[in-house]
This record gives C-alpha cells, sequence and structure tokens, in this order.
C-alpha cells in the first residue's frame, strides 16, 4: 500500500513550511498567486488528497448535499437526481442519494445519517405522514427543499408539478374520448399531498362533465405491474365495470393494460388507460401508453437553483420559493380512441 502524501511532504519537496502549504490550499489571501499554483500542481502530482471531513469541521461546510427519494429505480426519480447533479456538480457540490422504499421509519434514518454526514442541505421527496423528522432539519439550520412528493410547512421551499391539473387533465383527456365510467388507481396515502392532488383533480373533472363519482372506482395500491393486474381484476368483478381506467403510476397502467388483454378485453377500445410520470417504457411498447408527463429533469435543476438562490441570500431562514411546474398530456394508443 503506498504512503498517503500529506501537506508535510509536499513543504519537504518545495522546501516551504507546512503552514505555507495549508494556506495555499485553503485560497488563503496572504499567499501569492505564484505560490498557490505552485503549491497545486505539486499536491496533483503527489496524488495529494484533501480530508473532506477536516474541511468541512473547519469550516461549517462540506459541500456535500443529500437526496432522498422513495426509490432510484424509476426514470423519474432518475431523472430528478440527474437534473440536481448537473446543477449542483458545476458549482462545486456533491451528491448523496438515500432510498426510502416508501418507509417513514427508513425516511427518518436516511435523514439521522445525513445529518450526521455534516450535509449542506436535504433534498426530498416524503413518504412520512408528520413533521417531527422536518423539524429536526429545519432546528439545525439546515436547508430542506422537497420536490415531487412534499409537505406544506413555513420557511421551506418546494419544488412540484400542479397534481391537480395533471389530475384534471387526464380524466378530462378519457372523457372526451366518450368514456363515462372512469376508475381511478392510486398509488399513495391520500395524506401525501401529491395523490390526494391526483385524486382530486379526477373529481373535479367528473363534475364539471356531470359524470357521477362512485367510491367502487377508486382503487389505491403500490406502484408496479402486478398490483396494477390486481387491481383490473377487482375493478371488473363489479356489476357495473368501468370503460377508463386513469393510474396515478405508469407502472400500474401497464399492469392494468395486460390484465385487460388478458380478459380479451381491447384497449382503447372497451377500455381506454392512462398513466401518470411519462416513464420511457410507455413510448416503447406496440401498445403505447398515454400518460402525464412531469418533467423531471426540469424539477431536479429547478431544486438545485433553488437551493443555490439561498444559500447565496443573507436571509436564508426567511426565503420560502413554492415552484409549481405545469403538466402536459401526453396522447398515445392506450386511450385514443380517435374523437
Amino acid at each position: 500500500m503506498s504512503k498517503k502524501v500529506t501537506i508535510y511532504d509536499i513543504a519537504k519537496k518545495l522546501n516551504v513550511t507546512a503552514a505555507t502549504v495549508s494556506r495555499a490550499l485553503n485560497d488563503n489571501p496572504k499567499i501569492s498567486d505564484s505560490t498557490k499554483k505552485l503549491v497545486l500542481e505539486t499536491a496533483e502530482k503527489m496524488n495529494y488528497r484533501q480530508n473532506r471531513l477536516a474541511i468541512a469541521l473547519k469550516s461549517g461546510r462540506s459541500n456535500n448535499i443529500g437526496v432522498i427519494v422513495p426509490r432510484i429505480n424509476t426514470n423519474f426519480f432518475g431523472s430528478v437526481i440527474r437534473g440536481i447533479e448537473e446543477e449542483l456538480n458545476a458549482s462545486g457540490y456533491q451528491v448523496i442519494i438515500c432510498q426510502t422504499h416508501n418507509d417513514e421509519e427508513k425516511e427518518a434514518e436516511n435523514v439521522e445519517t445525513l445529518l450526521n454526514s455534516q450535509v449542506d442541505a436535504i433534498f426530498m421527496s416524503t413518504s412520512s405522514r408528520n413533521t417531527i423528522t422536518f423539524e429536526k432539519i429545519l432546528k439545525k439550520k439546515i436547508p430542506l427543499i422537497f420536490f415531487d412528493r412534499k409537505k406544506t410547512m413555513d420557511n421551506v421551499s418546494s419544488v412540484t408539478i400542479d397534481d391537480f391539473a395533471g389530475g384534471y387533465i387526464a380524466t378530462k383527456h378519457l372523457i372526451d374520448q366518450g368514456c363515462k365510467k372512469i376508475a381511478h388507481i392510486s398509488t399513495g396515502d391520500l395524506n401525501i399531498e401529491i395523490f390526494r392532488e391526483r385524486f382530486a383533480g379526477y373529481k373535479q373533472a367528473l363534475y364539471d362533465n356531470d359524470l357521477p363519482f362512485s367510491e367502487d372506482y377508486v382503487l389505491f395500491t403500490k406502484s408496479n405491474i402486478e398490483d396494477g393486474r390486481e387491481a383490473v381484476k377487482k375493478l371488473f368483478s363489479l356489476k357495473n365495470k368501468p370503460d377508463a381506467i386513469f393510474s396515478a403510476s405508469d407502472f400500474v397502467a401497464l399492469g392494468a393494460i395486460q390484465e385487460l388483454q388478458a380478459m380479451k378485453l381491447k384497449v382503447p377500445q372497451d377500455v381506454a388507460v392512462i398513466g401518470f410520470s411519462n416513464e420511457p417504457f410507455t413510448n416503447f411498447l406496440e401498445l403505447s401508453i398515454s400518460t402525464i408527463d412531469q418533467f423531471p429533469l426540469e424539477m431536479g435543476r429547478m431544486t438545485a437553483k433553488v437551493f443555490l438562490e439561498q444559500i447565496d441570500s443573507s436571509e436564508v431562514e426567511k426565503i420560502q420559493k413554492k415552484v409549481v411546474l405545469e403538466p402536459k398530456l401526453i396522447i398515445r394508443k392506450s386511450s385514443n380512441r380517435g374523437k
């Protein structure tokens, strides 16, 4: 194992003091530009690596940002993280990613881990129903920014899409295709704002178009293909079967379509289906899936920009920015009856 290079090794190489090397590496104004350049070049040649933890303890900043998501194995959250990284890396920040699997206890553990890691901020798509974990972050004077799934709190910024509008335009599209018995499959607890808003948008579209709302047509599942199949089995065991499905998840929409086809029902002629999120697979299937685009890359970039604006301000705690992106309806084969 090669010996770890220290500032004393660099000092010996350049015949200067260790204090001079330290000051040069930390951009001390008392050190001349020529000396700084020489020290940095020598440090690079000798493969010197500064102790990031020591720097963080000394400066009070780690240049690390914690990002908490329900799961990383979807294009949506992967794209959000990419957008965050693209903006933050350019400003010298690194990202630490945690996932909760929609578990409140796991989310609280993630927060504790990130706080112990001296992160400069936490970006979160939350799965929690309460605010205790969030208040712990704020008490430590660490910026908290929600994206996608949020809690409405004072002095906390958020970047979301208009989920009510997303639910509304998805349902209105199905109505425009001639559907009158529209089911809704929610993929989250209505205590979580985004799912409550999508559900509210769905109901409002029914009311605005003089269509009845039936609790029998509303199911709650996890966001996966198998649950989509199971949801269709339940819906089509009803005496009054639906003629359309609005799913709050593209994965559930895919499972729903698979089960409908297994039942020998035609999509969209017998049952029209629309999902939510615009996952890449929705456009590459033989029966492409209509969906709502949430613009995750833009959401990630905007979340990072909100943070960067906060740290550039002298009144961090007083800044509260609520950014709401507009969703976009994408019509494909699964719902397009040509009307």
